[in-house]
C-alpha cells in the first residue's frame, strides 16, 4: 500500500520545493532537538540530493566520515518513492553490509523512531544467498554434516505438505554454516528455477514476492543490482519477471565499487565437473542412442579440454590464475563447440518424447547454451580476460570482458531516473575523473566534504617498518598486548589464510575469521563483546561499529590490487599502471579501511599499519591521506 509523504503539498509550492522545507526541518531542528548533531555538510549534501532529484541526474557525493551520509540520502530517497509511487532502491557494496542498514540502532532504525516514520524497507539479496531445496535434497542424499540438519528444522511444514508457508532460507538465517558448507545447499547458476516443481514453495521466490511489494526501500547489494541489469532483457524475453522491479531512483552506497559488481556480473563460468554431473543426470533408460553418444563425446572432450587447460595455467599462488593458450587448447575448444551444436539439436527430438525430465532438459539446454557461448568467446581470441580458479569448490573458467562502459552507459545509466553515488573516498584529491572514467560516465555532478572529526584528539596513526615475514608475529604481539576490540584487515583472501596458518590454536580461537561461518553473524558477535578480534579480507568499506565496539585497525598490508588477469589487464591498457590502476585503487581502499575507526563524535582509537620495505616506498603518496600525522614504529 502507498505511503503518505511526511509533509503536505499544496498548489504553492513544487514537491520538491516542499521537500527542501520539510528536510530543512528536520535536520536543522527536529533531529537536534532529539539528540543528533547538527551537521552542515551532512545538510549541503541532502540539499544537492534534491538537486539531482529535480534534475534526474547523476550525483558523485563525497562525503567524510561522520557526515552523516546514510541520513542525507535517507529522507530524499523515502519521500522521493513516496512522491512517484516507486521504492528507492539503495545498492550496498556486498551482501555482507546489506544487514548493516536495517540493524536495530541503524540510521533507519534511528528515522523511524525519531520522526515517527513507519519505513517500509525491504531486502532483495543476490540469488546466491538463498537455499535451493533441489541441492539441499541432492546433499541429503550424498553428504553429511550437522548443517544438513540445520536447515531441515528451518523448513517451513508448508514446503512439503499443509502449513504454512514463511520467508526462509536466506543465508542469514544459519549463522554457524560456513561458506564452504552453503556451497552445497545455495541457489547455483544452472538451476533453472521456471521449470523447478517447487519453485512456488522456494525461500528465494517467496523472499523475491516480498520485496516487489516494498513501498518505501529496497535494498541490494551492487553485485544483485549488476545482476539485475545483465539479465533483465533476457529473463522479459523469456516471460519472467526482472530480478528487480522498476525503482525511483538508485543510491550506490560506497559506488566507487560498481565497476567490480558490473564486470563480475557480465562474466561467463565453464566449471569443471558440472557438466558432465548434468549430463549424466540425463541418461535415462529410453534416451536415443544417438543423443546418448553425443553426451558422451561431450563429457569426454570437456575433460579433455580441462585437462589441457590445466597443462596452459601459469603456476602461481594467486587466486585467479593466468592461461597461456596453447593452439591445443583451441582446438578441443572447438571441438566442444561442435559437439554441442550437434547435441542441441537431437534435444528437440528428445523434448518430443518425454523421456527425460522437462525440468532436467531444461536446465541442460539453458546451461550449454551459456557454456557454448562462454567457449566461444574464449576461442576467438577477443579482448576478454579470462583465468581459472576455484568456484563452489570446482575449478572455473572465468571469461570476463575488459570494456564494460558501454553496457553501464547502455543498461544502466540509460534510464531517466536519479543516480547517487555515496562515499567518503570517490576522489583522488577531488577529482573524480577516475570513477567516471572506469564506470562511462560522462556528465555528472560532484561535491567533497571533509569529515566534522577532530582526529587529533580521538585517533592515531602508528606505521610499523618491518619485514614481511615478521607481519604475523608482529600481529599476534598487538593483540597479545591488548583485549581491546580490533578488525584486522588483509588485502586478500590468501593473504588472510596465510596469516591464520602461522597461528596456533589457542590464538586462532580468539579471532573471529571471515568464511568460518556466516560474516554478518560474526560481525553481530563482535559488536557485543562476545569476539574481540575480527579477521576480514572484505569489510574495509561499510563496516559501522562505534564507540568501544571498534577502538583498533590493524592493517596488515597496503590494499594494492592483486596481480591477477583482470587487473593485468586494467594494467596494459594504462599508459602508466603504478600512477592510473596502482595507486588509486590503494589509497581509496586505504582511505576506506581507516575510516572503519572514527565513525562517531564518540569514537576514539588507534591504527596500526604494517609496512614491509617495499611498500615504505609508497609513503610521500599516502601520507596527504593521513587524517593525524603518524608515529613510526621499528
Amino acid at each position: 500500500m502507498r505511503q503518505s509523504l511526511p509533509f503536505e503539498l499544496s498548489k504553492e509550492q513544487s514537491f520538491f520545493d516542499s521537500l527542501g522545507d520539510w528536510m530543512g526541518d528536520v535536520l536543522y531542528d527536529e533531529l537536534p532537538e532529539k539528540g543528533l548533531e547538527c551537521r552542515d555538510e551532512q545538510i549541503f549534501m541532502a540539499y544537492q540530493i534534491e538537486k539531482v532529484l529535480r534534475e534526474k541526474s547523476i550525483l558523485f557525493a563525497e562525503a567524510g566520515v561522520g557526515t552523516g551520509k546514510t541520513i542525507a540520502y535517507l529522507l530524499p530517497a523515502i519521500t522521493y518513492a513516496r512522491y512517484t509511487g516507486k521504492p528507492a532502491l539503495i545498492a550496498c557494496a556486498d551482501e555482507t553490509l546489506i544487514d548493516q542498514l536495517v540493524k536495530e540502532g541503524g540510521d533507519i532504525y534511528k528515522l523511524q523512531k525519531l520522526l515517527d516514520l513507519n519505513i517500509d524497507v525491504r531486502l532483495a539479496k543476490s540469488r546466491d544467498q538463498y537455499l535451493c531445496l533441489k541441492r539441499y535434497e541432492e546433499a541429503e542424499q550424498f553428504m553429511d554434516g550437522e548443517y544438513l540438519d540445520e536447515i531441515a528444522v528451518s523448513i517451513p511444514e508448508g514446503v512439503y505438505g499443509a502449513g504454512g508457508l514463511g520467508l526462509y532460507g536466506a543465508r542469514s538465517d544459519y549463522p554457524n554454516i560456513s561458506d564452504e558448507e552453503w556451497q552445497h545447499v545455495n541457489y547455483n547458476y544452472i538451476q533453472q528455477c521456471q521449470v523447478c516443481d517447487v519453485r512456488n514453495r522456494c525461500g528465494q521466490t517467496l523472499h523475491r514476492a516480498h520485496y516487489r511489494e516494498a513501498t518505501d526501500l529496497i535494498i541490494c547489494s551492487q553485485d544483485f543490482l549488476m545482476e539485475h541489469t545483465a539479465t533483465k532483457e533476457s529473463r522479459e524475453r523469456e516471460g519472467q519477471l526482472p530480478l528487480l522491479p522498476e525503482v525511483s531512483m538508485i543510491v550506490l552506497d560506497e559506488g566507487h565499487l560498481l565497476e567490480y559488481a558490473a564486470q563480475k556480473a557480465m562474466t561467463n563460468k565453464i566449471q569443471d565437473y558440472t557438466i558432465v554431473k548434468l549430463l549424466d543426470r540425463l541418461m535415462v533408460d529410453g534416451l536415443r542412442e544417438k543423443t546418448l553418444l553425443l553426451m558422451e563425446k561431450l563429457q569426454d572432450g570437456h575433460e579433455l579440454f580441462f585437462d589441457q587447460l590445466r597443462d596452459d595455467v601459469i603456476d602461481t599462488d594467486d587466486e585467479r590464475k593466468r592461461i597461456q593458450k596453447s593452439p591445443t587448447l583451441m582446438k578441443l575448444g572447438q571441438k566442444v563447440i561442435e559437439t554441442i551444436d550437434e547435441l542441441m539439436e537431437e534435444f528437440v527430438f528428445e523434448s518430443e518424447m518425454y523421456v527425460i525430465p522437462e525440468y532436467e532438459l531444461r536446465m541442460a539446454e539453458e546451461f550449454l547454451d551459456q557454456y557454448e557461448a562462454a567457449m566461444r568467446i574464449f576461442v576467438s581470441q577477443s579482448n576478454a580476460i579470462d583465468w581459472l580458479e576455484e568456484t563452489d569448490g570446482e575449478e572455473t573458467l572465468v571469461i570476463m570482458p575488459h570494456l564494460i562502459t558501454e553496457v553501464l552507459e547502455k543498461k544502466l545509466f540509460s534510464k531517466k531516473i536519479p543516480y547517487v553515488f555515496s562515499s567518503a573516498t570517490l576522489s583522488i584529491n577531488k577529482d573524480f575523473s577516475y570513477i567516471a572514467y572506469s564506470l562511462g560516465i560522462k556528465k555528472y555532478n560532484s561535491f567533497s566534504v571533509e569529515s566534522p572529526f577532530d582526529y587529533e584528539e580521538v585517533m592515531k596513526i602508528h606505521v610499523h617498518e618491518l619485514e614481511q615475514a615478521e607481519k604475523a608475529t608482529r600481529v599476534a604481539s598487538l593483540l597479545e598486548e591488548s583485549t581491546e576490540q580490533t578488525l584486522l584487515l588483509f588485502k586478500s583472501k590468501q593473504a588472510m589464510q596465510a596469516f591464520k596458518d602461522v597461528l596456533t590454536d589457542e590464538q586462532k580461537a580468539t579471532i573471529g575469521f571471515e568464511g568460518d561461518r556466516e560474516l554478518s553473524s560474526l560481525v553481530r558477535d563482535f559488536q557485543a563483546g562476545k569476539l574481540h578480534t575480527l579477521s576480514s579480507y572484505h569489510l574495509w568499506e561499510g563496516l559501522d561499529l562505534p564507540e568501544e565496539a571498534l577502538t583498533r585497525v590493524i592493517i596488515v598490508d597496503l590494499p594494492f590490487p592483486p596481480s591477477d588477469p583482470l587487473f593485468d589487464a586494467k594494467r596494459s591498457f594504462a599508459d602508466d599502471p603504478y600512477v592510473e590502476v596502482e595507486l588509486p585503487f590503494m589509497l581509496l581502499r586505504l582511505q576506506q579501511g581507516m575510516g572503519r575507526l572514527i565513525r562517531t563524535t564518540n569514537d576514539h582509537g588507534t591504527i596500526h599499519i604494517l609496512m614491509n620495505e617495499e611498500e615504505l616506498k609508497n609513503l610521500p603518496e599516502i601520507e596527504p591521506i593521513f587524517a593525524v600525522k603518524p608515529t613510526f614504529e621499528k
